[in-house]
């Protein structure tokens, strides 16, 4: 594989000219995916047939015609607080607040509670708010009323009755902007409430949604300058050389802008992964290789050879680890497509494009410009840099430890199963909030939802059964009030609803045979919100707070289990639970799953690279060490800071790992080389430190700058992935100056075979050149 990178290197400095046409068709098509990527799908895509919809229902009949009330559908929640609500006044303007909601144009209809069918058998208008010039009386014995209604007390009007809810549904062909449909709202209830004392926030899908984007796209822009900004100043500052530094900020930077152009194909939007951290991300990988190679091309012109000549002699000397080190990140990138979430999946594929994107960037571009008048003087201040001139000092840490080689090596060991120990204790867990800025109105009325309605977001039983159950049968109702019964046993299920609750709250008594003809009484927008006999269902929802899903684990896995026994006793029944925070449950353990399966499927195709590569098994078995012990830091730093696991976590952890490989990576083929001219293994390890110990030094440097400036952001997940990130990098230092020499000295002996014959393939560098 040396050969075939001694004849790249000669194409892409002999070859200039072919190589910058290669280079200027990638330019072409991302700058297309920049300006617009269809001008180029739609030559790919078939012409579409429309197809026909039928919405018959199992029996061939269209359902009927009505439009079920829904308290989970709803586009914007606006939570209203006031201590007078059941007033002459508080009626007045909330009903003036209704009326000027829904004059505006992107507003369908709005849902409160003097909007709920009553629930009478005579079927006659009795609305929950008397009118303004009704007595005091009136008004609290409408109160009493209202906190009897089920689809009132703890839906629309919390239990204190100080918390009212509205809930909104949005023409979206109206909305065009933002503000319409947030800011205007609030400021049109704010001026249709007169004199009241009543407060407004605005939450909710649409709401939350945009507080998310709107934290996404002011980091977006902020934090890349930032952390571009930082890198070039530590660049420049660490280099002592402005060219050197120019040269190498443009491998990284025209591969971000490939990157970002050719993932704009796949058209994956609104992922705060790849819009925020891939750029970062993939410019700090590619600055790696690039430092690297800078610095080994800047070595050999300080040696006396001319640009080309250094140009080619660096590419060879650097370029399998280049290679290597781009090969195994790609490789814990792609491992992230095996996850579940649709976000890191799409996270994942990208940062594989952009990974290696940015080698062809980093093998083409740096020998190309050193080859040409930019490389003129490149050698001029390296020996004014920092880090070369103290580089003498660190090496006494090489020495220190290979006078102790065993003992470092049972260190090395035991501290990283005790780390991985450690980080084991994480546990999954996912709160909505945290994807949202905690500032932000839409997450404080969240919160507020929390305590007043048992949560903002709903979940659900669904119960179905079969066509030998009549659709009047009394066992429907047997079924849904043993659910419901166990339901309200639950603490941290809030306000379970269904149509047990609704044939309960009419008048008269009785068992299900008798109550179960009074459902043909209630409204037909309220009955066929929770029962739809032609389909042969009905749901019970209830109300699931934002405490972190990990709390609902007991609950839910009681709940299923009571289903379960409530099925043998009814086997024409089928009990399901689902809804959004099911189904975050049900995925929470997935992240475990995920991390597993991507850390798991990554670390043993790296082995089996670098075993395969460097034909050795040791040498592979001796890498597990220094690239573990990173991410088992992370892990405990996670742990001990009381870190619960997340999504953006899994995601991390594989990133760092394909990270922390790299150094190990550089440092190993180092290593072979001078096993080829020099016996002694020791001697061996202090060259392979003396070779790349400048670069390994400078990128960690260089890196932890540059996430320790995403940190500042307002974004909690960008500042745990840019912490992660930090913490995994100066570890990997660590373990590759420390840990990685010890076991070095410790298990490959001076006449082991696999330490001369089996790394033989990395040779004839020093004497072909």
């Amino acid at each position: 594989m040396n050969r075939l990178f001694d004849k790249l290197a000669d194409f892409i400095v002999d070859r200039r000219g072919l190589v910058l046409l290669f280079l200027g068709l990638i330019t072409v098509v991302a700058s297309i995916g920049h300006y617009n990527p269809r001008l180029v799908l739609n030559l790919f895509e078939p012409t579409q047939v429309e197809e026909t919809s039928d919405t018959r229902n199992d029996f061939g009949e269209p359902p009927p015609n009505v439009d079920p009330i829904s308290l989970s559908a709803a586009d914007v929640v606006i939570v209203c607080q006031s201590e007078t609500f059941f007033t002459p006044e508080g009626a007045t303007a909330m009903r003036d607040v209704v009326d000027e909601l829904e004059a505006l144009d992107q507003v369908k209809r709005v849902l409160w509670m003097d909007r709920v069918p009553i629930l009478n058998i005579f079927g006659l208008p009795e609305p929950l708010f008397p009118r303004s010039k009704a007595s005091q009386q009136r008004f609290d014995a409408a109160k009493e009323k209202a906190l009897a209604h089920p689809l009132v007390k703890g839906q629309l009007l919390s239990e204190d009755t100080k918390t009212m809810l509205m809930m909104v549904s949005l023409d979206r062909n109206h909305v065009l902007s933002d503000y319409e449909a947030t800011g205007l709202l609030k400021e049109t209830a704010n001026a249709a409430k007169g004199d009241f004392d009543v407060s407004f926030q605005i939450t909710g899908m649409i709401p939350t949604a945009i507080a998310a984007i709107s934290q996404h796209e002011a980091n977006q822009l902020k934090y890349q300058v930032i952390g571009y900004g930082m890198i070039l100043l530590m660049s420049v500052l660490l280099f002592r050389g402005l060219r050197a530094v120019m040269i190498v900020a443009l491998a990284p930077g025209l591969g971000v802008f490939w990157t970002i152009g050719m993932i704009r194909y796949f058209e994956y939007t609104r992922n705060p992964l790849i819009d925020v951290i891939l750029p970062i991300l993939v410019s700090l990988v590619g600055l790696t290789d690039g430092v690297h190679l800078m610095v080994q091309i800047r070595k050999l012109r300080a040696e006396g050879l001319g640009e080309r000549p250094a140009a080619r002699k660096g590419l060879r000397l650097v370029g399998l680890a280049c290679f290597l080190t781009s090969l195994t990140t790609a490789i814990g990138f792609a491992s992230l497509t095996l996850a579940k979430s649709t976000w890191v999946q799409q996270f994942g594929e990208c940062c594989v494009v952009g990974v290696l994107l940015c080698f062809i960037s980093v093998i083409t571009v740096i020998p190309l410009a050193s080859s040409t008048w930019l490389g003129r003087n490149l050698h001029q201040g390296q020996k004014n840099s920092l880090i070369d001139r103290n580089l003498g000092r660190i090496s006494v840490l090489i020495d220190a430890v290979l006078k102790r080689p065993s003992l470092m090596s049972i260190v090395a060991i035991i501290t990283t199963v005790v780390l991985i120990g450690t980080s084991l204790t994480l546990q999954p867990d996912h709160r909505r909030s945290n994807d949202f800025p905690p500032d932000a109105e839409a997450t404080i009325a969240l919160k507020h939802m929390d305590g007043a309605f048992g949560g903002l977001e709903f979940a659900q039983v669904d119960v179905s059964w079969t066509n030998d159950v009549p659709s009047d049968s009394p066992e429907i109702l047997e079924v849904l009030i043993e659910v419901d019964d166990f339901l309200k046993t639950e603490d941290l299920i809030g306000h379970p609803l269904s149509i047990r609750n609704l044939v309960d709250a009419q008048p008269g008594s009785g068992p299900p045979a008798e109550r179960m003809s009074m459902i043909e009484l209630l409204p037909p927008p309220l009955k066929r919100a929770f029962y739809t006999p032609e389909y042969r269902s009905a749901t019970i929802s209830f109300r699931a707070r934002d405490i972190g899903i990990a709390a609902y684990d007991p609950v839910f896995k009681r709940v299923e289990a009571k289903l379960a026994e409530i099925i043998k006793d009814h086997p024409n029944f089928r009990l399901e639970l689902s809804g959004d925070a099911v189904a975050r449950w049900r995925e929470l353990y997935q992240i475990v799953v995920d991390l597993a399966l991507s850390l798991g499927t990554a670390s043993v195709i790296i082995f089996f690279v670098l075993a395969l590569v460097y034909r050795s098994i040791r040498l592979a078995l001796i890498s597990i060490i220094p690239n573990m012990f990173p991410l088992a830091v992370t892990g405990t730093y996670l742990s001990l800071a009381g870190f619960n696991l997340e999504i953006v976590m899994v995601c991390n952890f594989t990133v760092c790992l394909g990270v922390a490989v790299d150094d190990t990576i550089h440092f190993l083929t180092r290593y072979n080389e001078e096993r080829e001219v020099t016996p002694d293994k020791n001697t061996a390890i202090r060259n392979a430190f003396t070779g790349v110990g400048t670069a390994l030094i400078m990128t960690t440097t260089v890196l932890v700058a540059g996430f320790s400036t995403v940190i500042m952001s307002e974004s909690r997940d960008h500042r745990i992935f840019a912490t992660m990130g930090a913490i995994t990098i100066a570890s990997a230092l660590f373990g590759d100056l420390v840990f990685l020499p010890a076991l070095l000295s410790r298990f490959i002996k001076q006449d082991d075979p696999n330490s001369t014959e089996t790394e033989s393939h990395v040779t004839e560098v020093s004497a072909q050149d």
